[in-house]
């Protein structure tokens, strides 16, 4: 259920219906903005009284809200939210570029490659620590040693690093780690999903092999009805028919979020593609469909990379990537980092 005040109300008032609300055991999100302030009732909101509600001086309207997703709903928060990361903000008219290789293997390769995308745009350095593999005889990651190392590529770059957590067990060692990643398996692993939601950290959630948008927006749901409303939302490609790309890239999600949700929106053309060729032409398309940031994978020896080498552009490849992208971006209303 939403309440919006009319404009210009006493405060004193204003306090005095959201204590009333809470007093009915509700949660209450509250949003203001400039021209309005709206209060979104979080829980079973049945026992309310919409009549008593409209009849208040200080209401303009009540609307009951269909959808689950609560805390998420861009009816609850009808201006973006903007997710600040080490001075780098995702949401709003703010475009980040996130880049690394998908696995950390030595010291030497992720600080090489983490200067190579700094100097090409990108802001933030992604690296994979822990990694789920589908076959148990592939390699698995270096575990925390590889955290150990992201450390060492952020200290030697300035660069905010991104990183997936695969279990509950390691939230510990993430504490320095600036956003830390849900991959597509556990997007709708419950008990990880509330534990991230006890930290203030921004989560990057990536949608689920064949999840549902509703679904997705759901397990966001999760990470902020226990208090962390810094969730970045990412389409990484879907389960389809198709065989001749890794997943299939659902374009469409990203301007179906930007009308549903007040969360920022970016796009992994690496995984959504597992071919390095088509990384430029969908991640100029995302820009096109209104994207708020990107994450490439990018290594410095593909061919030898542990991991993904064939999605993975080099360096070179990837400064052309964000030299299109800089000139696509003024037409969307977005501006990028420098």
């Amino acid at each position: 259920m939403i309440v919006v005040i009319k404009k210009d109300q006493d405060r004193k008032q204003v306090d005095n219906l959201i204590n009333w609300i809470k007093g009915l055991g509700l949660g209450v999100h509250l949003s203001e903005g400039e021209n309005s302030t709206i209060i979104g009732l979080i829980g079973d909101t049945s026992k309310v009284d919409i009549g008593l509600i409209r009849t208040l001086d200080i209401v303009e309207s009540v609307t009951r809200v269909q959808e689950p997703y609560k805390n998420a709903n861009r009816k609850f928060h009808p201006q973006d939210t903007i997710i600040d990361v080490g001075g780098h903000k995702f949401g709003g008219n703010h475009f980040q570029i996130i880049a690394g290789p998908c696995s950390v293997e030595s010291e030497r390769q992720i600080i090489e490659v983490a200067q190579a995308v700094k100097k090409a745009g990108a802001t933030l350095l992604r690296g994979g620590a822990f990694k789920p593999r589908t076959s148990p005889y592939s390699f698995q990651g270096l575990g925390v040693d590889g955290l150990a190392l992201l450390k060492k590529a952020k200290n030697e770059t300035g660069m905010p690093i991104v990183t997936e957590i695969m279990s509950e067990e390691h939230i510990d060692d993430f504490d320095d780690v600036d956003v830390i990643q849900v991959g597509a398996r556990n997007m709708q692993n419950f008990d990880l999903l509330n534990r991230l939601g006890k930290l203030k950290t921004p989560i990057l959630l990536k949608r689920g092999l064949a999840a549902t948008i509703e679904e997705w927006l759901m397990s966001a749901e999760y990470i902020m009805s226990e208090g962390n409303p810094n969730v970045i939302l990412c389409e990484r490609g879907i389960r389809t028919y198709e065989t001749y790309t890794r997943n299939t890239l659902d374009l469409s999600a990203i301007p179906v979020l930007k009308e549903r949700t007040h969360l920022p929106v970016i796009v992994d053309p690496s995984h959504a593609t597992g071919i390095s060729r088509l990384v430029k032409p969908l991640s100029l398309a995302s820009v096109g469909a209104g994207s708020d940031g990107l994450i490439i994978e990018v290594h410095n020896d593909p061919i030898h990379a542990l991991c993904d080498g064939a999605q993975s552009l080099r360096p070179e490849q990837f400064e052309d990537v964000v030299k299109s992208i800089d000139l696509m971006l003024p037409a969307v209303g977005k501006e990028r980092d420098s």
